[in-house]
Formats: C-alpha cells, structure tokens, sequence
C-alpha cells in the first residue's frame, strides 16, 4: 500500500495522518505542546515544541503502518506565525501567533508609511496586529540586538518544512497571511518591504502548494523510522488546506466552508484577487491557484471552551444541553465574542468581550446559548460584508462547534445560507 503522510500544526497541537491513494485515512497521531500567554493579549509557542511533537507524531504513525509505503508528506497548519531564526536555523525567540496582539504600534507605523489604500490594493490586506509583517517590526522595535542576528523569518508550518529538510521555502496561500506579499503578482512586495527598512531576503523562496520543497533529512529518518529522502510538499495554509479537502474551490460555484474551531472563519472562493475595498475582510491566494475571501471571528469555540472553563464539573455536552432549554435571545442575553480582539469586520486588538441584559432571571443555559448565539451573530456580520463581493449557495460546516446541531441552527438563520455539516475527519 502507497501511503502519503500529512502534518497539520494547529495551535493546540499538531495531527499526523496517513491517507491512501484514494484519500482515505488510514491512520493518525496527535502530539500536543503548551500555549503561553505572557502578557494580556500575547500568545506564543517555542518552535522547538512543534519539531518535538512532529517527532513524535510521526514516529507513533510510522510504527502503526507495517509494511506501507510511505511516498511523501505534506504540511498544513496555523497561519501569520513569526518564527524568528539565525543563520543555524537555531530560534531567536519564541513565535508570536495568529491572535497575538502585541504589534498596534506597529500596524500603525505601516500605516504611516504605506497609505491603507495601497497596502490593500498591492497585498489585498491592510496591515493586520496577528500578520506576520507587523511582529517582524515589533521585533525589531523591541529587541534590535537579536534582530541583527536573524537571517530569515518562517511562518510555523514553514519551519517544519525547514525542520524536515533544511530548505528556506514557502507558499503562496501562507505567504498571502503575512502582509507582503503582492498577490497579483505572488512575489514579495520589494517596495512595501524597502519603504519600511526590511531586507526581502528575510523572506523564503515561494512557490505553488504542489511543489517538493526538500527532502526528509537522515536525522530526522533516525528519529521517525521514515526512509531519508522522502519528498516533502510545501501544502498551504490551514485554512487553504481544509478547503482543498472539502472541495470548496474556484471551479465550484457558490460553495464555501465555515469553520467553528478555536477561530470562526468563512471561506468563499474567487477567481481574482478582488480586496474587501476597506480591507475589512481578507483576501488571500487559495491552494488551487486562484483567490479566496476569509473572514475571521477570533474567538469562535474558544469562547465556548473559555466560558466551559468556569463550570470544570460539567461536561460540555450537559451545557449544550442547557442551552437547548433556553429561548431563543436568551430572555434579553446578549454576548459579544470579542475576547481576544477582533479581526473581521473590525481590524481592532482593544475590542474585548461581554455578556449584555444580565438580570436575576438568567442561569447556565442562558449563558452558554448567549455564547453560541453571539458567534454566530458575529460571523453573520462577516458575511455580510463579503456577500457584495462572492455570495454563497452553500458552506459546508467542519471544527468542533460543529458537532453541536443547535449552534448549525444558529449559524444558518445568522448567515441566511444553508449549512451542511461534513461527516468525517
């Protein structure tokens, strides 16, 4: 049997799978590491961890598969990470995530110095505190003696890459989530790059999700029980990637995906690079070659696991239940899921979340169905705004909110689209 290997690097941990030639699964391996949390709004992770855990991972796999053969592995995972490196590939500094918010003076000073306007209309972004380009100034801003010494800057699942390998490579999904990247023309913007003092070589080499960017390193052969050579394949984004694997592209008119993971995020295909004109919702390159909207509620399940935190001696299915009993509004309960920020529609680190209406009348199940209402209420609001550029027939719902039939309820009367829910994983 031909096996591919995939890793996905998600923020908290990281899933190997192996899938036959038809695209089956046919078996898996999870690795977790921690998640720190500095200071309020900050969020970070030692690369070294995700190496550790993709070690593990594979090996665990490795030793389940037999006789396979094992053809290659591909990478998916998180996205805008910094993972700030010298010239030995040795980490800097731990790396900044997708919802950190450390870098508004940042986003500000790129402002300054490119006009909102053209920052859209070249990378189909304006500048954004979770993208990569921003946590490279703050860098920079806060620690000039280490900036001196790095010699590139990966996203996560790029340093994986360069862990398996030792090639300095990207893609072009990846790449379009840091900031700098001109995405009509899919090469690093030299103009943005010069005008804020950053060095384009920084940066990795890119090229399309399909290519091999390098080969498994002998270590890494020892370390995992897998054959030293084996391909690895740049992959794509997470988003991109879940994408691909549920069909939703540009030859499929009308199909997008929602996703109710730690992050709520829409995804709507297109076929040219048309920006949001005030940047409000993101436009990235899509693993197939062409375009994609996403818009991002920040704080989608992990309000729910946040709010699930405060009750530890119930199980999240008793307080699903418990919303079933509620009304619908929640007797006047309102939530707003802004609890690290928000992203789409409003672009703001200081936004922070609430329960409105509170009063005497109001218990559990109030609150979690206020929680389940509030997101979908909230991505609602995101594809309102992305409607007037690509409008959907249909999506097609994955992460773990989307186990819970009521909160589909919610998110299809919020959305005003059917939302179907894909079975399998």
């Amino acid at each position: 049997m031909r096996l591919a290997l995939g890793l996905d690097l998600g923020t908290s941990g990281l899933k190997a799978v192996a899938l036959d030639e038809r695209g089956r699964k046919v078996a898996e391996a999870r690795a977790a590491y921690p998640l720190h949390t500095p200071r309020p709004g900050w969020t970070e992770q030692d690369p070294l961890d995700w190496a550790r855990a993709a070690q593990e991972a594979l090996r665990a796999l490795r030793e389940g598969l037999g006789e396979a053969q094992v053809v290659g592995i591909g990478l998916s995972g998180q996205m805008h990470g910094a993972v700030f490196l010298d010239k030995a590939g040795e980490p800097l500094a731990p790396a900044p995530l997708w919802n950190d918010q450390r870098t508004a003076r940042e986003v500000a000073e790129i402002e300054a110095t490119i006009p909102r306007e053209e920052l859209i209309r070249r990378t189909g972004n304006p500048a954004v505190t979770g993208f990569q380009l921003p946590k490279l100034l703050w860098f920079r801003n806060q620690h000039p003696e280490l900036f001196r010494q790095v010699y590139k800057v990966l996203l996560p699942k790029d340093y994986l890459a360069f862990a398996l390998t030792g090639a300095w490579a990207s893609e072009y999904s990846d790449a379009s989530g840091v900031g700098a990247l001109n995405l009509a023309e899919k090469r690093w913007d030299a103009e943005i790059l010069g005008a804020l003092g950053i060095s384009e070589g920084l940066f990795p080499d890119l090229g399309p999700s399909e290519r091999v960017v390098g080969y498994l390193r002998p270590e890494w052969a020892r370390e995992t029980g897998l054959p030293a050579g084996l391909p690895v394949v740049a992959g794509a984004g997470d988003n991109a990637a879940a994408a691909l694997g549920l069909g939703v592209s540009r030859h499929r008119k009308g199909v997008g995906s929602v996703s109710l993971g730690t992050s709520g995020v829409i995804f709507l295909p297109l076929e040219e690079p048309t920006p949001e004109p005030e940047g409000r919702i993101h436009l990235f390159a899509h693993a197939d070659g062409g375009y994609h909207l996403l818009g991002v509620t920040l704080s989608a399940a992990g309000s729910l696991e946040w709010l699930r935190g405060l009750f530890p001696e119930v199980s999240l299915e008793a307080l699903l239940r418990e919303a079933e009993q509620a009304p619908l509004g929640g007797e006047g309960l309102f939530f707003l899921p802004f609890l690290a920020g928000e992203r789409s529609p409003y672009l703001s680190p200081h936004l922070r979340g609430a329960f409105l209406g509170l009063s005497l009348a109001h218990r559990r199940g109030h609150l979690v169905r206020a929680v389940l209402e509030g997101v979908a209420l909230s991505l609602g609001e995101v594809y309102r705004v992305m409607r007037p550029l690509a409008e959907a027939q249909r999506l097609l719902a994955t992460g773990g909110g989307a186990a819970s039939d009521l909160w589909l309820s919610l998110l299809g009367g919020a959305l005003g689209v059917p939302v179907a829910r894909v079975s399998g994983d």
